[in-house]
């Protein structure tokens, strides 16, 4: 039955590598067409071919592939862990986009390697895989591409998927006649999987990954460390000092109706409130902003510069978040592209700052069916008092999770009326707002205590002890 099944994905991933090396002149083109359109890099979008921009060392080398941004920034702390205690290894780090690539190039320890991943296409992976020759790959998330991972595997290289994830759609898509044959057999080549939870774990062995892969470490994205530097907020802090602030945080599009509602229902009991609303795309803030200034509403914009006074009620917070790169790109010209990306970079990572301002945070993306939640670990390490709606995604671990730690540290609400009762009850009781706050920070930490720490000694111990080749220009 296992032979089976191998040669039935064997067949199925022919099928695959001949329909993409069959596709690639487009995917050559479609990749052109986003340089044009400025949705790549304007100089290393090359590198997406698998054409490199920097010499390969000589060496062991290892290649951890993070999708995007977040994905990104919760792997740095196990980089730098591998870069202090792995001297004679050395780190290929990529990812996809260009708004991570500009955030990312200035985090990552001095020596560590950036380049784009390249597509999944044999040509571009062969050359990728060519060149560089890692003797592993640590995916994070769920970065299941059959070029990249069989392609690998092929080449010897140990393969380890950190922070797995599956979500249920993702699981029904993988589950599919033909196309699980494929899952199937990708799962075979790996030799660590560290999935999310006990579903997540399920999932990948009802894929047919081997049961003795699979271990458990806790979420990378509580052990992503906090920004200190607080030098751009001392002024806006002074100006809330004397306010009752709350904040509703990575807002999506329906959401703001749900948050301005608890906002006019709350200035009837307190006057003096300030709500902080950070969309998830700023360019959506700014629409809201407009909006609500013609109807008389006294908004500050951030991305405008203005200041806040005793009479400003909502705070809009338009200048987080990566889609603001390509939201402005696609009549621009290459030197706004670039003031753009430098822009991005100077504001990414100032959610935890506010965070670090406002003692209630409201994390959104959560309010409506179909949204899947965002990290609310990051309001929780900043000691906020920490609200969030009942449709989480995958997030539903790690509020479980702090919740069993303290029922205090995650509230979760169903409706906007439960939300302005709760906020009304924390923003009238200092001695609860306090509670909940310390509860927070406590089941963070209780959860965060060691996830590198774990992550890395299942690194050691699956692809470390494994002794590397050492590259002098073939294997």
């Amino acid at each position: 039955m296992g032979a089976n099944r191998s040669r039935g994905g064997e067949t199925v991933y022919m099928i695959y590598r001949a329909v993409t090396y069959g596709l690639s002149p487009l995917i050559n083109l479609h990749l052109r067409w986003r340089k044009f359109r400025r949705l790549e890099h304007p100089l290393r979008w090359p590198e997406r071919l698998g054409r490199p921009s920097l010499p390969r060392p000589p060496g062991s080398l290892i290649w951890f592939h993070a999708v995007s941004l977040g994905e990104g920034m919760c792997v740095i702390p196990l980089i730098k862990r591998c870069v202090e205690q792995r001297s004679d290894v050395t780190v290929l780090m990529t990812t996809t986009t260009a708004s991570a690539f500009e955030v990312l190039k200035n985090l990552l320890p001095c020596g560590v390697i950036y380049q784009f991943a390249p597509v999944d296409t044999p040509v571009a992976v062969n050359a990728f895989l060519g060149y560089w020759k890692p003797y592993a790959l640590v995916l994070v998330e769920n970065e299941l591409w059959p070029n990249i991972v069989l392609g690998a595997s092929a080449n010897g290289v140990i393969l380890a998927l950190i922070n797995a994830r599956m979500s249920t759609q993702s699981f029904n898509n993988w589950s599919r006649p033909v196309v699980r044959l494929l899952a199937s057999l990708m799962l075979s080549k790996f030799s660590l999987i560290l999935p999310l939870s006990n579903i997540q774990a399920i999932h990948y062995q009802l894929l047919q990954a081997p049961p003795f892969i699979i271990n458990f470490s806790g979420d990378l994205k509580l052990g992503t460390e906090e920004l200190v530097n607080m030098g751009n907020m001392e002024d806006l802090k002074e100006n809330i000092a004397d306010r009752c602030v709350w904040m509703a945080s990575s807002i999506h599009r329906g959401e703001e109706e749900v948050m301005l509602r608890v906002h006019r229902a709350l200035m009837q009991k307190h006057p003096n409130i300030l709500t902080i609303v950070v969309p998830r795309h700023p360019h959506f803030g700014q629409e809201i902003a407009f909006d609500l200034q013609k109807k008389g509403v006294n908004v500050a914009l951030r991305s405008h510069g203005d200041s806040l006074t005793s009479e400003t009620s909502i705070y809009m917070v338009d200048t987080l978040g990566c889609k603001f790169t390509f939201s402005l790109l696609f009549s621009e010209s290459f030197l706004h592209l670039i003031l753009t990306l430098i822009y991005l970079n100077e504001y990414v990572g100032e959610l935890k700052q506010f965070y670090r301002l406002t003692p209630i945070a409201v994390v959104g993306g959560s309010f409506l069916a179909g949204f899947t939640g965002h990290n609310i670990s990051e309001a929780a390490a900043a000691g906020c008092a920490v609200l969030t709606g009942q449709h989480v995604g995958h997030f539903s671990n790690m509020v479980m999770a702090m919740q069993r730690l303290n029922p205090l540290s995650i509230m979760q609400v169903s409706s906007g009326l439960e939300l302005e009762e709760n906020l009304d009850k924390l923003l009238s009781n200092p001695e609860l707002l306090e509670e909940r706050r310390l509860a927070a920070k406590e089941a963070f930490h209780g959860l965060s205590n060691g996830v590198i720490e774990n992550v890395w000694n299942l690194l050691a111990l699956h692809i470390f002890r494994k002794r590397p080749f050492s590259y002098n220009g073939s294997r």
